[in-house]
């Protein structure tokens, strides 16, 4: 469970973007103050659920005096028609809140679903499913989250944690060894590096110089399956480059550690859930 104080700014800057300056006319003037409703967050289709703290923290900013029903939690495998929460009160907040709600709730399901897909096609494997930084501007820590509930695990969450020395900056540096010694000569204690190598040359030199993990990128399985075997578990092993769930079988056989995949984030679709009121 990520801490509210860290999701409620993200949810915040959703609501503020969906009140505009005046609110939510509509249901200021359709809807009788006074009026109440119960209403249940239903699965139109299979997926994982995630983003469910966030969703009901938007109706809770714009109403603390709402109820939560929880019928599910985050990391659950759904169903079609599946209840996963009622509110329950006022129906003017619940209303104004939904649509921010479900964005959040959809979206962060989407991924976590997508994750799951992806991890379990390289089921019995040594292979986990890590990200990437290729998520959406302010929802990367929703999406992250996303993927530890689908089954996968976390790159680096931006670039102050770890260090990734990829092409342009070896082209900049001037190769692979400078580049890795000046990394080394900058990086603290706790810093791990990793290096992208495009090809067994590229690898054998970074080996020489030592490093933390190396990044295959767009490798052939066959060309990968020799990779490992050169890095012998002297680094940990990562692959990349067009991963998808009609690839990533296929990569995981070739023994590596890690498979990076920026589609789980950037190109997952949304879990479609809805509100029905009652």
């Amino acid at each position: 469970m990520i801490p509210r104080l860290l999701v409620e700014p993200i949810v915040r800057a959703a609501l503020l973007e969906d009140l505009g300056r005046a609110g939510d006319i509509t249901t200021d003037a359709v809807v009788p103050a006074d009026a109440r409703v119960e209403a249940t967050i239903v699965a139109r289709q299979s997926g994982v659920l995630g983003g469910l703290e966030a969703a009901l923290m938007a109706w809770d900013l714009l109403d603390p005096g709402l109820e939560f029903e929880r019928l599910c939690e985050d990391g659950a495998r759904l169903g079609r028609g599946h209840r996963v929460a009622v509110v329950r009160g006022r129906a003017g907040p619940v209303l104004t809140g939904e649509r921010v709600a479900l964005n959040l709730l959809c979206r962060v399901s989407g991924v976590a679903s997508a994750t799951r897909v992806l991890a379990d096609a390289v089921a019995g494997t040594k292979a986990k499913i890590v990200c990437t930084r290729k998520t959406t501007p302010g929802l990367r820590l929703l999406e992250k989250y996303a993927v530890r509930l689908g089954g996968g695990a976390n790159h680096r969450f931006g670039l102050d944690d770890a260090m990734l020395i990829k092409d342009n900056h070896i082209a900049l540096a001037g190769g692979v060894r400078p580049a890795l010694e000046r990394a080394k000569r900058h990086a603290g204690h706790l810093v791990k590096i990793e290096i992208e190598v495009d090809t067994l040359d590229q690898l054998a030199e970074a080996l020489g110089v030592g490093v933390d993990a190396v990044l295959l990128d767009n490798m052939t399985p066959e060309t990968m399956r020799r990779a490992v075997a050169m890095v012998d578990g002297r680094a940990i092993t990562e692959a990349s480059g067009r991963i998808n769930l009609e690839t990533a079988p296929a990569i995981a056989a070739t023994g590596v550690d890690l498979i990076s995949s920026g589609w789980i984030t950037h190109s997952a679709p949304i879990l479609d859930l809805g509100l029905d009121t009652a």
